[in-house]
């Protein structure tokens, strides 16, 4: 039992000398940079614009799901690159061939559907 106990023992070392590390690498970050704040310093700074009004605003929707489309298609493509080299292999042709067709088909379902609520008309 000893055995078994001990080799959490050593991952839990592992993950202590990890944690002294990073806190000690952000105590002595602390400890050797220059500290000299001006009210100019202290300013909110956006992409070398001043600030002008509020700190607040609102954004639409339709931003949120043109970045969730993204990532539907940035996923695609990560399942395609992958798809493309098996499916030379020997052995894999029709199986990968189907697979790929179905997973398509649920990529094709969702733009369908996106096109269908109106959601891809940008106005």
């Amino acid at each position: 039992m000893e055995e078994y106990f001990g080799s959490y023992a050593v991952v839990l070392v592992l993950l202590a000398l990890g944690a002294a590390i990073f806190a000690g690498a952000l105590a002595a970050n602390r400890a050797l940079r220059p500290d000299r704040p001006t009210a100019e310093k202290l300013a909110t700074y956006e992409c070398g614009v001043d600030p002008v009004g509020e700190g607040w605003a609102q954004s639409q929707v339709r931003y949120y799901v043109f970045t969730y489309l993204y990532v539907v298609f940035a996923v695609d493509a990560v399942f395609l690159f992958p798809w493309a080299t098996v499916f030379a292999a020997p052995g894999f042709g029709p199986a990968t061939l189907v697979e790929m067709f179905v997973f398509l088909g649920f990529i094709a379902l969702g733009i369908v559907y996106a096109w269908r609520k109106r959601v891809l008309t940008w106005t």
